[in-house]
C-alpha cells in the first residue's frame, strides 16, 4: 500500500496546508499596526516624557509607512489634542515629534473639514510655542509643521498670510510683540525662509504692500551673503519664486498707484527697488560660479551652483528648471519653481515615507497632477513592505522558510518510499 494513500498522509497534507495558512496576511499585519497605534495613543497619557517620546516616534513611523485612514477616522480629535499637549512640554524631542505627527495628520486627512480643524486648533499653540522656544530643533519642527498644516488646511489667503507672518517673525521679531529677541541659528533661518517660501507658492497675489516687499527682498539679499550655504540656497529659492510669480514687477504698479507719499517718494522707492533687483541679480551670478574653499562640502557647493545657474538662466530667458522624480514605475515632473519648491519641501518633510505617500496619497496626487503606475493591478511594493514581507528575518520570511523545509521533507519522504517500493 502506498504511504500517501494512508490516513497519515492525509494528516501530513492537512498539516502542510495548515502551515500555509499560518503565513501572515496583509490584513493581519494591518491589525497588528492598528493595535500598535492604539497602544501608542494610550501611551501619550503617560507621565514619563521618555514613554511619550517613544510613542510619538512609533506614530511617526506608522504614518510615514502607510496611510492610516481608519485610525485617523476613529482618533483624529484625540490624537491632535494629545500632540498639542506634548508640544507644550519642555522636552525638545517630544515637541519635535508631536509637531511631525500633526503635519503627517494633515497630509493623511487631505483637503476638508478635518484639515481646517487641524489648522485652526493648532495655529495658536504652535505660535505660542515658537515665542517661548530657544532650541533650534524644536523651532524648526514647529515651523515645518505650521507650513504643512497651512498648505493642506488653509482655506483662504488670510489663513495662509497669518501663518506666513508667524513664521517670518522668527527672523524679524519686530513684527510681533512679546517675541524672544534672540539671534536665530542658520538652521532656523533656513527653515523659516523655506517654510515661508513653501506657503508663498499657494498665494495668488501679494497683499502686504510695496514697503514690506522691499524689506523682504532686502533681507533675502543679505542672506545671499551669509557663510552658510543652506541659508543662501533657501534665500535663492525664495527670490526665484518671487520673480516667477511676478511679485517684483507688481511693485512698480503698486508703488505708482499708492495714495501715500509724494511723487518724489514714489520715484525714490522705484529707483531703490530697481537698484536692489540689480544687486540681487549680480549676487545670483556670483553664487552660480563660486569657487570652493578649504573645507568646503562639495555636495553643498554643487547644489548651490546648480540652483543659482538655474536662476541665472531663468532671469535671462524666463525658463524655469525642469525636474523628474521617479516614484515606482512613474515620474513626477516639475517645470516651474513653484512646483519644484513644493515637491522638495514635502519630500524633506515625509523623508522615508515620501514614496509611499506619493503612491497612495490622493491629496498629493492632486497637488502634483500625478498618477502612480500600477504593476499587475497593484501598486509597487515599498521598502517597508519589502522588509515586512520579503526579508528572511520577517515573520513572513520565517514562515516561508519553515514551509519550504516542510515541503522538502514531504518530497524526500515521497522519494524514499517510491524507491523502497
Amino acid at each position: 500500500m502506498d504511504l500517501f494513500d494512508s490516513d497519515d498522509d492525509t494528516c501530513s497534507l492537512s498539516s502542510f496546508y495548515t502551515m500555509r495558512s499560518e503565513i501572515p496576511r496583509m490584513d493581519e499585519v494591518h491589525v497588528q499596526k492598528d493595535v500598535m497605534l492604539d497602544q501608542s495613543l494610550d501611551a501619550l497619557y503617560e507621565k514619563r516624557s521618555s514613554t511619550r517620546e517613544q510613542a510619538l516616534a512609533s506614530i511617526v513611523d506608522a504614518f510615514k509607512s502607510d496611510l492610516q485612514h481608519e485610525f485617523v477616522e476613529k482618533n483624529f480629535a484625540t490624537l491632535l489634542d494629545r500632540c498639542l499637549h506634548c508640544i507644550k512640554k519642555r522636552s525638545t524631542k517630544e515637541s519635535s515629534l508631536a509637531s511631525h505627527v500633526i503635519g503627517l495628520l494633515a497630509l493623511t486627512v487631505g483637503l476638508g473639514d478635518q484639515a481646517q480643524e487641524n489648522l485652526e486648533e493648532s495655529v495658536t499653540p504652535l505660535s505660542q510655542a515658537l515665542k517661548s522656544s530657544r532650541e533650534a530643533l524644536k523651532i524648526t519642527s514647529i515651523l515645518e509643521c505650521l507650513a504643512v498644516i497651512t498648505f493642506v488646511g488653509g482655506a483662504n489667503a488670510e489663513q495662509t498670510e497669518r501663518s506666513m507672518q508667524i513664521i517670518w517673525q522668527m527672523i524679524d521679531p519686530k513684527l510681533v510683540s512679546n517675541v524672544v529677541a534672540t539671534k536665530p541659528s542658520p538652521a532656523v533661518i533656513t527653515t523659516v525662509v523655506s517654510s515661508w517660501t513653501f506657503l508663498l507658492t499657494t498665494v495668488d497675489r501679494w497683499t502686504l504692500g510695496p514697503k514690506i516687499l522691499q524689506e523682504t527682498v532686502t533681507y533675502l539679499s543679505t542672506l545671499l551673503e551669509k557663510d552658510d550655504r543652506s541659508v543662501r540656497i533657501a534665500a535663492g529659492e525664495a527670490l526665484a519664486l518671487m520673480f516667477e510669480l511676478g511679485i517684483l514687477e507688481k511693485f512698480d504698479a503698486e508703488a505708482k498707484g499708492s495714495d501715500n507719499g509724494s511723487v518724489k517718494e514714489e520715484s525714490e522707492a522705484l529707483i531703490n527697488m530697481h537698484r536692489l533687483i540689480s544687486k540681487v541679480t549680480d549676487q545670483v551670478r556670483d553664487l552660480a560660479v563660486e569657487a570652493g574653499g578649504k573645507g568646503c562640502a562639495k555636495k553643498d557647493l554643487n547644489t548651490q551652483r546648480s540652483l543659482f545657474k538655474d536662476l541665472v538662466e531663468f532671469l535671462e530667458g524666463g525658463v524655469a528648471p525642469e525636474t523628474s522624480t521617479r516614484v515606482g514605475g512613474a515620474s513626477i515632473e516639475t517645470s516651474t519653481w513653484c512646483q519644484m519648491i513644493q515637491l522638495n519641501f514635502l519630500k524633506h518633510f515625509l523623508g522615508g515615507g515620501f514614496i509611499k505617500h506619493m503612491q497612495e496619497n490622493e491629496f498629493l496626487h492632486d497637488v502634483f497632477s500625478f498618477t502612480p503606475k500600477k504593476i499587475g493591478g497593484h501598486s509597487t511594493m515599498t521598502n517597508e513592505e519589502k522588509r515586512l514581507f520579503q526579508s528572511p528575518n520577517s515573520a513572513v520570511g520565517k514562515a516561508r522558510t519553515k514551509l519550504m523545509n516542510k515541503e522538502r521533507m514531504i518530497s524526500l519522504t515521497r522519494k524514499f518510499y517510491s524507491i523502497s517500493s
